[in-house]
């Protein structure tokens, strides 16, 4: 029994070839076009589950084809096999909806496993669960950069594509990282997050990787990683730029092969799990300095949303407020409170260096202080740096 269909487009004969046996080995049924042009007709003839295609070619390239299969045969997917230089370009298409991006040169049994993946999954428009949806966070969004933002992730969650969220310490990035998993059809799954800034370069390799009963002195008994107790959901790795190079190694196989290995293991562990990662850091500054690698951080942005700080978005800080005083009452046993205008002045006159993060904190203070039959947040109940002077 064929395990698909798959279409293979490159102007150099050899890969052709190379790739047509290997493939007919696995079991597809292979077809091979030596331009975009003649992947075109065999495309129009019949049904395929998988086009991997070069980029460069004569005439059309490789992404135009992409965009003509999007267009015209919107349940085939794309894979794109790429040159170093146009890496930039396949994260694009991936934006845009195709299945992954291969760098030449390939490593044959990874592309196998891409490709078995591509022709086994789910039509577009499937591939979203069916099960319990994830309790959706509170995602405040009233100022237009906010709105923007739920409307991309919205977008993003649809797909299986790796998302990257820049902004400030504190502006709120874990809560898009969960809005997109609750959003997602992984939502039943967990949503497994890890502060890689918490964490020493051993200790973080274990947490990630898990190990094996002896893989080092006190590993009495194997233990799985954050990736396998995410499998099916969705992991969140937290400050990202913080990662060691070692670890950042180990994350790039893992997005590649979307397989780990235990500390002390010997078998792979193959992983079905949507990477979020975050970080306040430049990580194309990082990049330049040698402290990041580059085709890590092409993995990683995929998709790139990036949260502005607080005092960039003014419209977002009342409504903040609210949310945390309602919320903050509800755990301490308290009837929220009233914000005054000359309170709410003070709130939106403040830069919030700390973010969101220091506003929550700033809220939870007051309702900390606030005496039983009082209902108003009085500036007396703010933090002193809050506080016009006397």
């Amino acid at each position: 029994m064929s395990k698909g269909r798959l279409l293979v487009v490159d102007d150099e004969p050899t890969i052709r070839r190379i790739l047509e046996v290997a493939f007919t080995k696995e079991g597809y049924h292979v077809g091979t076009a030596e331009d975009a042009l003649a992947a075109l007709r065999l495309l129009d003839e019949g049904r395929w589950n998988c086009v991997l295609t070069d980029v460069t070619m004569p005439g059309m390239s490789g992404f135009e084809l992409f965009e003509q299969v999007r267009a015209r045969w919107p349940e085939t997917e794309v894979v794109i096999m790429t040159a170093y230089g146009t890496i930039p370009q396949a994260v694009e298409a991936i934006r845009k909806g195709a299945f992954e991006y291969v760098p030449k040169p390939f490593d044959l049994d990874s592309l196998k496993r891409i490709i078995q993946a591509a022709c086994g999954g789910k039509k577009k428009g499937e591939r979203r669960a069916k099960g319990p949806k994830a309790e959706r966070p509170s995602f405040i969004a009233e100022s237009p950069s906010m709105k923007a933002i739920l409307e991309e992730i919205e977008t993003v969650a649809e797909s299986r594509a790796t998302v990257l969220v820049t902004g400030e310490s504190g502006v709120g990035k874990e809560v898009v990282a969960k809005t997109i998993h609750a959003l997602s059809g992984r939502a039943a799954k967990k949503f497994v997050a890890v502060s890689c800034a918490a964490l020493p370069e051993t200790l973080l390799e274990s947490e990630l990787f898990g190990y094996e009963k002896g893989a080092f002195t006190g590993a009495q008994a194997s233990k799985p990683g954050r990736f396998e107790l995410a499998d099916g959901g969705t992991l969140f790795l937290d400050e990202i730029g913080d990662v060691p190079p070692l670890i950042q190694v180990k994350l790039l196989r893992v997005l590649q092969e979307r397989e780990i290995e235990r500390l002390g293991g010997r078998e792979p562990v193959r992983v079905d799990v949507r990477l979020i990662a975050a970080t306040n850091r430049d990580l194309q500054e990082a990049v330049e300095q040698g402290a990041f690698r580059l085709d890590l951080l092409y993995r990683l942005k995929v998709v790139e949303v990036h949260v502005p700080p607080l005092r960039e978005r003014k419209e977002d800080i009342l409504p903040l407020a609210r949310h945390f005083l309602d919320k903050c009452a509800a755990e301490n046993g308290r009837e929220p409170l009233e914000i005054p205008e000359s309170t709410a002045e003070l709130l939106l006159r403040y830069p919030w260096p700390g973010n969101v993060r220091e506003l929550e904190n700033a809220m939870e203070r007051a309702v900390v202080l606030t005496k039983r039959d009082q209902r108003l947040l009085v500036p007396a109940l703010l933090p002193p740096s809050l506080r016009p002077a006397a």
